[in-house]
């Protein structure tokens, strides 16, 4: 495949995956140099291109340079149109566009403030505020699960895969990692229905890796 450039990120990371993935199904190929965060990312060369340091960041052939997961991903999908992974026409794109915003916002922001404050990184926090969070997420883990039951094709829009399904299958994983246990993930069979299609795509499970699920889901502890 032809390599448009390059990326610097972790392959665990939710982001990068998303970007891997969707070069991938775009037949597009992407270098991925050796990356040490507080390293590579500090360098005077990095941050010449990348000046706060941020990653995923991505520079192609020519030298155009780009930091934001999505947006990059979305890029990518642009140079492969034939791919059609940004929709067939404006009303499939609008749909693409508002599903991956729902990814990020509703589900994987979750996760992220969920695990920060598990581990401590946002500071002394209730119990109410932990769970309050989780009980957040859960109502938009049940409109997803509603609303992928109505879809016939699996995919979030249209009849195949698009880069709404690779962004909410990334938040997915990160889900079945935080918040979602073996009991909660019985609760939604069609979202990790939808996951396991995405991921049985070829080449996508070698980009995914491991789902690595958590059998509980994190929970409150106290403050040291």
């Amino acid at each position: 495949m032809k390599t448009i450039g390059k990326l610097w990120g972790y392959s665990a990371q939710r982001q990068t995956i998303t970007i891997l993935a969707a070069a991938a199904l775009s037949g597009l190929d992407i270098d991925v140099p050796h990356f040490e965060f507080g390293v590579t990312n500090r360098t005077p060369e990095f941050l010449e291109k990348f000046p706060l340091g941020k990653i995923p960041a991505f520079e192609d052939n020519t030298g155009f340079a780009l930091v934001e997961g999505i947006a990059i991903a979305r890029h990518v999908c642009s140079l492969a149109p034939e791919a059609v992974l940004l929709g067939r026409d404006a009303s499939e794109r609008a749909l693409i566009d508002q599903w991956i915003q729902f990814s990020e916002y509703e589900i994987s922001a979750y996760n992220m403030e969920i695990r920060a404050l598990h581990t401590g990184r946002l500071g002394p926090h209730s119990k109410e505020m932990f769970e309050g969070l989780i009980n957040r997420q859960v109502r938009f883990l049940r409109y997803l699960e509603t609303y992928l039951v109505s879809r016939s094709s699996g995919f979030l829009v249209g009849d195949e895969v698009t880069l709404a399904d690779i962004a909410l299958a990334a938040s997915t994983q990160q889900t079945g990692r935080v918040t979602c246990g073996a009991t909660e993930r019985a609760l939604y069979p069609n979202i990790f229905a939808h996951y396991d299609k995405v991921v049985s795509i070829p080449r996508m499970k070698e980009i995914f890796g491991e789902p690595k699920f958590v059998q509980e889901v994190l929970a409150y502890q106290e403050c040291q």
